[in-house]
């Protein structure tokens, strides 16, 4: 028994001995390091939410029109919205508008009802509606306050647009960086760490358009009342732009 103890010994001995000798080997190639840093950006960020605004001035306009017709029966009011419309449309080209900027829509045709003889139909109403876009906005009142004349029975918007929008809109990104840096300095200072480069950017579309409208629902009457005076205010359009910065802090 004690023969096999010591022979185990011995075996033990031997097998430490050349652990050792591997070790030594090892740490002669490559040493090991004092200390190890170990980095995480994610766990080393500043995360702050920034809104810009900017302003510009509206340069273009979309109009929508509306040509309403009645008449007895439903094919004698189709025919002549028909005509009505061709003779707004034939308006619109002869001021210049290009054929590209003239869009129909939404063509509906209702039966007029008596609902105090028992829901009794005793007409039709057709109902189309003509959208004009890319218009000067200097020529904007003048097609307004000479389309009564063409046919037009109500205007039911007027959109302002701006042709600038994108570089706008660009302007109002850089804005929105520049004031999340001016955030994200402070909280830094104020933890007492040291701001270091942007690691990530978020950008938040909402799928704005630059543009500001008013809906009118005038009848014919008084559109021609004003028509002579009919003018158009665009003021200024807000372009927005939204990001969410992170910025890594040593």
């Amino acid at each position: 028994m004690r023969k096999h103890f010591a022979q185990t010994a011995v075996i033990l001995a031997a097998v430490s001995a050349i652990g050792l000798t591997a070790c030594t080997q090892g740490s002669a190639s490559a040493p090991i390091p004092d200390t190890i840093k170990v980095e995480n950006v994610k766990d080393n960020v500043i995360t702050v939410q920034s809104t810009e605004e900017v302003k510009v001035v509206p340069d273009m306009a979309e109009l929508v029109f509306s040509v309403t017709t009645q008449a007895a029966d439903a094919k004698a009011c189709q025919e002549q919205n028909s005509k009505d419309l061709d003779h707004v449309i034939s308006f619109l080209k002869g001021t210049g508008i290009a054929e590209t900027s003239i869009q129909t829509s939404n063509y509906g045709l209702d039966p007029i009802y008596d609902w105090n003889s028992g829901r009794t139909i005793t007409g039709y109403e057709m109902n189309t509606t003509i959208t004009v876009s890319d218009i000067p906005i200097d020529q904007a009142g003048t097609l307004i306050s000479s389309s009564v004349e063409a046919g037009i029975n109500s205007i039911s918007q007027v959109t302002y647009l701006s042709s600038k929008y994108d570089e706008t809109y660009q302007q109002a990104l850089k804005n929105a960086i520049a004031s999340a840096k001016v955030k994200a300095e402070s909280i830094a200072e104020a933890g007492g760490c040291t701001l270091g480069p942007v690691v990530h950017v978020e950008e938040y579309n909402d799928n704005q358009i630059a543009r500001y409208s008013t809906y009118k629902n005038a009848a014919t009457e008084d559109m021609a009342a004003g028509a002579a005076s009919m003018s158009v205010e665009p003021g200024q359009l807000s372009v927005e732009a939204r990001v969410t910065v992170e910025f890594e802090i040593q």
